[in-house]
């Protein structure tokens, strides 16, 4: 579209291989050949291991259904390999079976080998799917190539001399399994997600009131007489612990007692919490436990095991506390202990209440009443309109029974967070009287100075690594990129609020960059493994995927220079410009790439050659547009944002101009399945469809952020429509019955002026990215306007204009040509034009003729309005007659007029029809005409809304009788009328005879058939 705009146009494609995704493939498949055998023989294969395994994992879905609460349905128990087609169970061997020989497979164990096969299978697939790309700049990532190696290594080296890059621990989302930090591509689950920050409050255990119980319990403590025993809940709001009233654990839970070595205690929580809680640091220095990753396990408890415990609970009004049972509890979700303060948090009010009203319920966990009965609410938190203990309040607001009530429940509680959080009023502890939100942080550091709590943290939900391992969050050393820096982050923020410098082509993906901006801070930038760029200065450490496609961009301005087509790994002896990679130094590519740099000195790469890249950076920056998906938003692309704005920091008009995002792709409405049938791959879906209809198809799929909808009929049907219109436009342009006199009539001026209406939408809609409706107004209407000018030369006995017809084709194969070039090249040629279609500019387009559009669309909401007239005639009616009038009765007048002042000009005021009938009531005294008034009102504010203001005009700006009446022998023939006359209800011969209840329904520029 933009070379039709006259434009040098810079399309390249690069192939991003950095990272774990293809590394762990390799391994899988490695792991898979070593366990099975080259081929390899699964277990799932046979009939009979294949049946125990479904009858292993049915009996525990069973297991798990017949634990759940007695309120709650249980999710169906069908298990993976019942539900899914095949074998169920993903394997790598079985994956590649699909795409590559069989002999060829067991050569993938070679990550390596992934980047010399996929790569040049992704440019064929690419041309043949008609991209316009310059394939002379393609390359892959990785140190497998050179040339992209050390222009990555150039960008650290500058980073880090602008004090981008810091060393240092911080906690991120950690593979223990990989031994490094997993990012957001290197996971199957959980993209996106992040850290977050918990308290872990120490309640301490005391001495078991029930001997032959808390047997483990005890003997623990005893044989550890100097190691003080904790249980651990996690917290997000430790200022509502002076509310504390009991702790809760899972009856059947699994907890451990695990030794913190660095503070000497044993802290009861689960398996998975203690787990992440070894990779984090309790001080700067110190790590809670000696070694990383690895837990000490005294002792193991179930939920059950733990109940009744007596605890002293830190901040708590009681003295001492019990621990009672919590059916909901997620033994995947914080420590799997937790902390009850029912005055502000509606589960806990809930759950202690059911213990209280219920013996029998708390006597089958082994509660007595003394553990529950004393334990009444402490109001901490005031909060107006909800009191002093607000979970209290919203749970009766509800009417919340039972710890089952799911969706109310989960309501109140966040009501209750948000506005105690935001509203509330300390009423206990040294800090009573002041706003939550300003106390929580100085209460959370209190307790941690007094060794009353300490800070934990976990990933936000489940993250996987694709390694299959899940993951915790972990403090450790890391190179990291400072994204948080205020000024960093301030010129990135006005960068891409400023219209006039950046362009997000939608509102909401200008608000996720905004979202982003704010919260991206500190980014671990480097692992110790995978596949990419070794770290310049640091070779233990290799460059993280989303850390090397930052500023790719503009390696793309040179990349042709150095490596040339036919060369994605970088082979040396291909160069074009026979440039060797130990000679792109940092002085060289300082020169090719920043304002003022000099002349490298002593380079064995020519001057001439210099600036010739130098000239080709400077020619096609900055990048006008990147297109990519909108799950790339909170990282790569904002990422990018900041990393142009620290490598060209003196210079923001090499800043990114515009980012258009998609969603992912659907078939047919529905999520890409081989189980469904409509896996599509590129390559298949040009074959079995052709390559127009293929892109033909893509570009109605969908513009907006919401995923795309490829749908198979519309590639189906588009065969068929490229193929028709293709024969129609070479029949007509060859065809002797064209006429040639210079006159128009009024439809040749009507199709003129679509196609210059039309011309005008669709280059709007494709330079602001909307191709389905740049293909809705540039091919669907453009068929329609040709297809009424059609019919109405053929049904009026006129041949079609041969100009006209030539200037709608010329227009509509450009249209199209974004869309479908092979096909506008092939029409191109038909209709004798030179050169190639994809380069011709843009058609020039006159003004659009606004009167006559309305006169156009007048003569088809007529035809429309008279077709359906007709359809309604009783049968043996054979008088027709056209009824129309130019003027309104007075009644109608006042009211238009009156609408008129109403409009401002877009709409009518919130209150219209509460005004109507004000002003009805007023200026209209017959009752009878207040109700018509009302009606004709309501039926032009439609009409007004539909097509704008002009609705409400009180005298029409053309003649409907000379319209209606020229297309006279049109409407006998799509009416099938022999004769019809025209009457002028305000004419001179008037319509005497029309029936009053027939000529009410004519108005300008709507008139009636009127058969009898």
């Amino acid at each position: 579209f933009e070379r039709h705009q006259g434009k040098n146009v810079l399309f390249p494609f690069a192939f991003h291989c950095t990272g774990m995704p293809i590394q762990a493939a390799a391994n899988k498949l490695k792991s898979e050949i070593e366990n099975f055998g080259c081929p390899p023989k699964f277990p799932e294969n046979d009939p009979k291991v294949r049946a125990q395994m479904e009858a292993q994992i049915a009996a525990t879905a069973a297991t798990k259904k017949a634990k759940a609460l007695p309120d709650k349905k249980a999710k169906g128990g069908k298990t993976k390999l019942v539900q899914k087609s095949g074998t169920g169970i993903v394997r790598q061997w079985n994956i590649l079976v699909k795409m590559v020989p069989i002999e060829e497979i067991p050569k993938f164990v070679d990550p390596l080998h992934w980047l010399n096969t996929f790569p040049p299978l992704g440019v064929d697939h690419m041309k043949k799917f008609g991209a316009g790309v310059d394939w002379r700049r393609s390359f892959i990532t990785t140190y497998v190539n050179p040339y992209y190696d050390a222009f990555i290594r150039w960008q650290f080296e500058t980073l880090r001399a602008k004090n981008k890059v810091l060393f240092g621990k911080r906690n991120n989302v950690f593979s223990l399994l990989d031994g490094q930090v997993c990012a957001d591509h290197d996971r199957s689950e959980g993209e996106g997600v992040g850290p977050q920050e918990y308290v872990l409050i120490k309640l301490e255990v005391l001495a078991p009131e029930q001997p032959d119980r808390h047997s483990k319990m005890k003997a623990l403590q005893e044989a550890h007489p100097d190691e003080k025993v904790y249980l651990v809940p996690a917290t997000l709001r430790p200022e509502t612990m002076y509310g504390q009233t009991n702790c809760f654990v899972l009856p059947d839970g699994e907890y451990g007692a695990f030794l913190i070595h660095a503070t000497n205690e044993i802290f009861i929580m689960s398996e998975r919490s203690a787990r992440g809680l070894s990779c984090q640091l309790l001080d700067k220095e110190r790590y809670f436990m000696n070694e990383f990753g690895k837990t000490e396990c005294y002792e193991k408890f179930t939920g059950d095991e733990l109940l009744g415990l007596p605890l002293k609970a830190p901040l708590a009004t009681y003295e001492k506390v019990y621990t009672l049972p919590l059916l909901t509890i997620s033994m995947n979700k914080g420590t799997g202990v937790v902390t009850s303060v029912p005055s502000d948090a509606p589960d806990d009010y809930i759950s202690l209440k059911a213990l209280k009203d219920k013996p029998a319920f708390a006597e089958k966990y082994g509660i007595t009443p003394a553990m529950v009965d004393p334990f009444e609410v402490v109001p901490i938190i005031e909060i107006e309109g909800y009191g002093d203990a607000s979970a209290v309040f919203m749970c009766e607001k509800l009417k919340i029974k039972s710890f089952n009530d799911k969706a109310k429940l989960q309501q109140a509680k966040d009501e209750t967070y948000l506005k105690g959080f935001n509203f509330g009023i300390m009423t206990i502890g040294p800090y009573k009287g002041k706003k939550v939100s300003e106390v929580k942080p100085i209460i959370r550091q209190e307790m941690i100075a007094s060794n009353q709590a300490h800070i934990y943290f976990e990933p936000e939900s489940r993250v996987m690594s694709r390694t299959g391992d899940e993951c915790v969050v972990a403090a450790t050393d890391q190179w990291y990129l400072a994204y948080g820096e205020e000024s960093w982050t301030e010129a990135v923020k006005s960068h891409i609020l400023d219209a006039d410098k950046f362009n997000a082509y939608d509102a909401t993906a200008l608000g996720k960059y905004e979202y982003t901006i704010g919260w991206l801070k500190e980014w671990a930038c480097t692992r110790q493994f995978g596949l990419g760029t070794y770290l310049p200065w640091d070779t233990n450490w290799v460059i993280e995927s989303l850390s090397d496609s930052t500023i790719y961009m503009a390696y793309y301005t040179i990349a042709h220079i150095l490596q040339g087509e036919d060369n994605l790994n970088g082979a040396i002896e291909k160069s074009p410009g026979k440039i060797d990679p130990k000679d792109l130094t940092n002085e060289v590519f300082d020169y090719i790439y920043r304002k003022g740099a000099p002349m490298p000195k002593d380079s064995p790469i020519p001057a001439a050659l210099l600036d010739k890249m130098r000239k080709e950076f400077r020619y096609w920056y900055p990048m006008n547009l990147r297109v990519s998906a909108k799950d790339l938003i909170p990282n790569h692309l904002t990422m990018a944002l900041y990393n142009h704005a620290a490598i060209w920091d003196d210079e923001p008009e090499m800043w990114p101009r515009g980012y258009y995002t998609n969603g992912h792709v659907l078939v047919d409405a529905e999520k890409m399945s081989k189980s469904k049938g409509n896996f599509l791959i590129m390559e298949d879906t040009i074959e079995k469809y052709s390559t127009d209809a293929t892109r033909f198809a893509c570009a109605d799929a969908g513009d907006s952020l919401d995923d795309a909808n490829f749908a198979r009929e519309t590639a189906d049907s588009a065969i068929l429509t490229l193929t028709n219109e293709e024969g129609w436009i070479k029949d007509t342009f060859a065809s002797t019955d064209l006429r040639t006199d210079g006159e128009y009539n009024f439809m040749d001026k009507v199709l003129i002026n679509e196609t210059n209406r039309l011309n005008q939408l669709t280059k709007t809609a494709y330079s602001t990215m909307q191709f389905r409706e740049g293909l809705q107004k540039g091919w669907f209407e453009m068929m329609l306007a040709r297809n009424d000018y059609r019919s109405w030369c053929q049904d009026s006995g006129v041949s079609m204009h041969k100009d006209v017809i030539r200037k709608w084709i010329e227009n509509l194969v450009v249209f199209i040509c974004p869309i479908c070039p092979h096909w506008s090249e092939k029409v191109w040629k038909i209709i004798g034009k030179e050169g190639l279609a994809i380069k011709a500019l843009w058609p020039v387009a006159s003004d659009e003729d606004k009167l006559l559009t309305r006169q156009s669309a007048f003569l088809r909401s007529s035809l429309k309005q008279f077709r359906n007239q007709a359809g309604k005639a009783k049968k043996g009616w054979k008088k027709a007659a056209i009824l129309l009038t130019d003027s309104y009765p007075e009644w109608k007048k006042s009211t238009l007029l009156w609408m008129q002042e109403k409009h401002d000009g877009s709409a009518f005021p919130a209150t219209f029809m509460k005004d109507l009938k004000t002003w009805t009531g007023q200026n209209v005294t017959d009752k009878k005409m207040i109700k018509f008034t009302m009606q004709f009102a309501s039926f032009i504010k439609r009409e007004v809304e539909d097509v704008g203001a002009v609705a409400m005009d009180i005298k029409l700006p053309f003649d409907q009788y000379a319209i209606l009446a020229g297309s006279e022998q049109y409407f006998k023939s799509q009416l099938n009328i022999k004769e019809f006359k025209f009457i002028k209800l305000d004419g001179e011969e008037g319509g005497a005879d029309v029936p009053e209840r027939v000529a009410e329904n004519v108005i300008p520029g709507k008139p009636y058939l009127w058969m009898n």
